[in-house]
């Protein structure tokens, strides 16, 4: 499916790509199943990105409203995880 990607212009395109692509491990999660650390190390670079807990939070509620999908949920359930355990929502 395709989804709306809360975008900022001013972020070049490899922090584009890597927002997209931690956006996309959160779809994998809810569409099937992902490695924990593969949602562990895309949150890492979203965070590296977006620092503020407000605009995280601002990103995960767009990123939900067109989705239907929670990005907070599966970085907590990956942060909990044993470490070998994928990530999955369904």
């Amino acid at each position: 499916m395709n989804y709306h990607y809360p975008i900022d212009p001013d972020w070049s395109t490899e922090q584009v790509m890597d927002i997209v692509q931690f956006f996309n491990t959160v779809e994998e999660a809810y569409e099937g199943e992902v490695e924990k650390e593969k949602v562990l190390e895309y949150y890492k670079k979203f965070k590296n990105i977006v620092p503020a807990k407000d605009e995280e939070k601002t990103m995960f509620k767009e990123f939900e409203k067109h989705s239907g999908y929670i990005p907070y949920k599966v970085v907590k359930k990956a942060q909990e995880a044993e470490q070998s355990e994928n990530v999955t929502m369904k």
